[in-house]
């Protein structure tokens, strides 16, 4: 049995503090879960859980967005976005145009076909999700929610004062 890095932690407390074991039970969950959905993606749908999260960005919006508005919103870059636009183009998901507005962006939006089948993975994707998640209560979920919210704060504060520090002398 391959162990993950929280139960290495676990076995060996005294070498780690509890915010490190935090971060590690948060990644292993992240780790585990994603796994899961993959899988399931490609099992169920022959799609990969970057196709289904670009999907999701388009459904978003009938009208379309730019390659550099979709990898903003997957915190992604251009060129990744860009290979993953070029197989669903073929594959007939989505298609693309020239914005009317500046020739150079190119708008891409969900094709009818890539709707109804996105609707379909997504009606799968939450149901999944939800038996991944089964074992909570709805008050564990409110309560994780919480937390994670609070996690999340605490980790953008951070990111903010990092930003500000000098490095190497020199203000950012």
């Amino acid at each position: 049995m391959i162990l993950d890095s929280e139960t290495k932690a676990v076995e060996l407390p005294d070498d780690h503090g509890d915010e490190l074991r935090l971060w590690l039970r948060l990644l292993t969950c992240t780790t585990m879960i994603e796994g899961e959905v993959r899988g399931r993606l490609r099992e169920r749908f022959d799609v990969t859980l970057p196709r289904f999260d670009l999907m999701a960005q388009l459904d978003k919006v009938p009208d379309g967005m730019t390659l550099s508005d979709v990898s903003k919103r997957m915190m992604v870059s251009n060129g990744n976005v860009t290979g993953l636009v070029e197989r669903l183009v073929e594959s007939g998901h989505v298609d693309r145009r020239t914005s009317e507005t500046d020739r150079r962006v190119q708008v891409i939006r969900l094709t009818k076909l890539g709707r109804a089948e996105f609707r379909k993975m997504a009606e799968e994707h939450e149901t999944w999700i939800a038996e991944i998640f089964t074992d909570l209560s709805p008050k564990d979920v409110r309560d994780l929610m919480r937390l994670l919210a609070k996690t999340k704060g605490s980790a953008q504060k951070a990111a903010q004062k990092r930003a500000q520090k000098p490095v190497n002398g020199k203000t950012p």
